[in-house]
């Protein structure tokens, strides 16, 4: 791994700031030597997929996709701190905490060294961006991965570290090529305290693995472009988290077959794991449109399909039921954490392979 001293990326580049560090200097995230996973930059802002492509899907990912959820940016230095200063467009909602919707933060190390370090904490009063620094207890190299918001635009990213620190590019994943999620507002987040603590992140987290945060609040509706797109990404793991935002029963029957084969023919061996629902107890039409998830399973088992698997909504929240849950549909932390722990060991049995 190459370093370079931060002067050398850019010696004329300067942020104006407001942060009271006398020798920080601030970098973009688009420069060479950061790695930026989950999001790339088209437009003028940060997306999760092409925007000609939402356009084509619905409104609703149209208006969502570039919500940075899954969004991340890694490096590795020895500054005693980190600073951001990001121009973006906040989400405020009455269930969701700020730090999750809008905020970013930061975890050092990587497998199981993997740690939280902090919160860059937005002010209540957002606009149109905030700064904000963390310390570090010590002074010395780091591998940093910090987390961008979840249901916000985020148009530019800022890096602020000690002027005579140390940069380099941080090392690969364990497992470089991402796994996929697909889904609605809990795929994407809602409504974690912080961007690390939706189920995806915590699944990275806990098994060194890159992935794409493809939810979308109220938007996840299985359309055959939406699959046209998913089936050629490439992806270790693709995680099919769709079932909230079918608007009837109906519609789920229709779609969730299908997005499920145009993702499997274009990809035979693809491990794809099927998700329902979070919600421990069924009411209204769940126990129902569990059927038709499960169903999705069971038929391809009997079509001989060996790369399928299937977690229900009760493994999902084993541990604390409907208690992790904001709203009788979205996960608290608890209840994220509850998604990941039900999860993880058959990711990271997949993974293995």
């Amino acid at each position: 791994m190459s370093s370079v001293k931060l002067d050398a990326i850019d010696k004329n580049f300067r942020v104006q700031t407001s942060i009271q560090k006398q020798d920080v200097r601030f970098y973009d995230v688009r420069e060479d030597v950061f790695r930026v996973y989950g999001v790339f930059w088209e437009n003028g802002m940060f997306r999760r997929m092409p925007e000609a492509v939402a356009k084509q899907v619905n409104k609703g990912v149209y208006g969502l996709h570039a919500n940075t959820a899954g969004g991340r940016v890694r490096f590795v230095t020895d500054s005693p701190y980190v600073a951001i200063r990001t121009s973006y467009t906040p989400c405020r909602k009455p269930h969701f905490p700020l730090t999750g919707s809008s905020g970013f933060d930061l975890y050092t190390g990587i497998g199981d060294d993997c740690r939280y370090a902090g919160t860059f904490v937005p002010p209540v009063d957002v606009e149109d961006g905030y700064e904000s620094v963390i310390e570090f207890a010590d002074t010395r190299q780091r591998v940093v991965t910090i987390n961008f918001p979840l249901y916000s635009d985020v148009q530019q990213l800022f890096i602020g570290l000690q002027q005579d620190a140390i940069l380099q590019r941080a090392p690969d994943y364990r497992i470089e090529k991402p796994v996929v999620y697909y889904g609605s507002s809990i795929t994407q987040g809602a409504c974690a305290s912080r961007p690390g603590n939706c189920y995806p992140s915590l699944l990275s987290r806990r098994l060194d693995c890159n992935y794409i945060n493809l939810g979308f609040s109220g938007s996840a509706r299985g359309e055959t472009v939406m699959g046209d797109y998913l089936k050629q990404l490439e992806m270790s793991v693709f995680v099919l988290d769709y079932d909230h935002n079918a608007p009837h029963l109906e519609k789920l029957t229709e779609t969730h077959s299908r997005l499920f084969h145009q993702v499997r023919d274009a990809n035979p061996t693809l491990p794809i794991i099927i998700l329902p629902r979070p919600r421990y107890y069924h009411r209204g039409q769940d126990a129902q449109r569990f059927e038709v998830i499960r169903q999705t399973y069971l038929e391809a088992k009997q079509q001989g399909d060996d790369n399928v698997y299937f977690v229900t909504n009760k493994q999902l929240m084993q541990f604390v039921k409907d208690d992790g849950l904001v709203d009788n549909t979205h996960p608290t932390d608890s209840g994220f954490f509850n998604m990941a722990l039900a999860v993880q060991p058959l990711l990271q049995e997949l993974l293995k392979n």
